[in-house]
């Protein structure tokens, strides 16, 4: 008599999306209170002025367009190139090209952006979505090397430069400087939460015809006409009239020339390097030895928790018992680091594994608004997009020696990867530390009223 073995496939409890999405509300409705206790000002006083939240709507709504559609193309990944018969190298070379990419076109569209205005780059972005999503409807088996290029022209163009021209114009229509706080948390959790309604809506779009499906590029081509009318009517933005040469002699002063900066660019290197190495490696170090796991259950849990990790960030920088920044984030890199080296050199059962996940997630999500925080104490907003274009470059330069030294030459295994990020986000650390002590005077004054 055969035995017969019945193969379980992991899923995620419900009851952690509703406490995910439970622990969100509250921390929300909490806020305020905490705020008003400190009498600061926020977005929940009725006492706020009507144009900065005017403002911050229409911004909050034109970001949460450009995270859906790139949430859209992140959510397929691996099983929309192996629809088309792509196998495991080309989908290395395709990542390739995409850090490639971004390794070269950082710099250059940070400094294009601070030149010749945010407004026209964020309209770039909108085309490039546009392009890609009507040449994969039309054609029948779409190049790897054009799309590549140009999702990750789109994706560093989202990286910074929403951010840096919400900043400028928040200072050139003389909003408080205490504001912008609410508004970077804002973002990262709508960003989140906008990236778990690209998923729902993608599986929506697709049904159960799991063969070639062009519904989710009308859906981008549609979102995008929507973004660039949205960008060419509801904003508007003054051209600079900085030269090149005036840019560049700023900019040698003010990055170059200060250690502050540095220290600030380095933290930010070491957490989009750790964070791209993450989402390289989290489903092949879930599904290894191979446990069977449904992966797209997990993936609103990462989400969700960022957005949790998100409002930690008003409750700890504000109200009575508030903290400095450099010291939240002294501590918030020294948990990731503890977190990824557990999952580096101790093998985990999969429950503990996506729960040290979720909380990684959760740091990042603080990390994250903190970082646009000390951008806007330390760095001139008029070279904002270029100090943000370096450091992504830096970051993707190692991603990509990663990406090619692990996956295509087989020289590198997962835990030595992780092992990298892991010495990274102790040197951000340190670097926070190091930023606490010369910081002393920084280069805006943030509590400007």
């Amino acid at each position: 008599m055969g035995v017969v073995i019945e193969s379980s496939v992991w899923e995620p409890n419900p009851s952690i999306y509703v406490f995910l999405f439970i622990c969100c509300c509250f921390s929300i409705c909490l806020f305020p209170h905490a705020s008003n206790l400190n009498r600061t000002s926020t977005i929940f006083d009725h006492g706020i002025s009507s144009s900065f939240l005017r403002f911050q709507r229409n911004f909050l709504l034109l970001y949460s367009l450009a995270s859906v559609m790139e949430g859209l193309w992140s959510v397929f990944g691996e099983f929309e190139l192996a629809s088309y018969g792509i196998g495991r190298e080309n989908m290395v070379m395709s990542l390739c090209y995409g850090y490639t990419t971004a390794l070269f076109a950082a710099p250059f569209l940070g400094v294009l952006s601070d030149l010749t205005g945010h407004k026209k780059v964020s309209l770039i972005f909108c085309i490039l979505h546009f392009f890609v999503g009507v040449w994969k409807k039309i054609s029948e088996q779409p190049s790897i090397f054009v799309t590549s290029i140009c999702l990750s022209l789109a994706n560093t163009i989202f990286s910074f430069n929403f951010e840096t021209w919400m900043v400028t114009q928040h200072e050139k229509q003389g909003h408080r400087l205490d504001s912008l706080n609410d508004t970077y948390w804002l973002m990262t959790f709508f960003e989140s939460a906008c990236f778990i309604v690209s998923q729902m809506f993608a599986n929506w779009l697709i049904g159960n015809n799991m063969e070639k499906n062009t519904a989710p590029s009308s859906a981008i081509i549609f979102l995008a006409t929507i973004c660039f009318t949205f960008l060419t009517r509801g904003w508007t933005e003054t051209p600079g009239t900085t030269s090149f040469k005036e840019y560049s002699m700023s900019f040698y002063a003010y990055i170059f020339g200060d250690k502050r900066i540095w220290l600030l660019a380095w933290a930010q290197t070491c957490l989009h390097f750790s964070i791209g190495i993450f989402w390289i490696l989290w489903a092949p170090t879930v599904v290894a030895d191979g446990r069977e796991v449904q992966l797209g259950l997990i993936y609103p849990c990462f989400l969700g928790s960022r957005m949790l990790g998100s409002t930690a960030f008003p409750c700890l920088t504000s109200g009575p018992s508030s903290l400095r920044t450099e010291d939240c984030l002294v501590f918030a890199y020294v948990i990731l680091a503890i977190l990824l080296s557990i999952v580096a050199f101790d093998y985990q059962e999969i429950g503990v594994l996506v729960t040290l996940f979720c909380l990684f997630h959760a740091c990042v999500g603080f990390i994250l608004p903190s970082l646009a925080r000390l951008r806007t104490m330390y760095v001139p907003n008029e070279l904002r997009g270029g100090m943000m274009g370096l450091s992504l470059a830096i970051a993707n330069a190692a991603i990509l020696l990663s990406v090619v030294q692990g996956g295509y030459y087989w020289n590198v295994g997962n835990a030595a990867l992780m092992t990298f990020g892991v010495f990274g986000l102790l040197l951000a650390a340190g670097s926070m530390h190091a930023l606490k002590q010369w910081g002393k005077q920084p280069y805006n004054n943030w509590h400007k009223q």
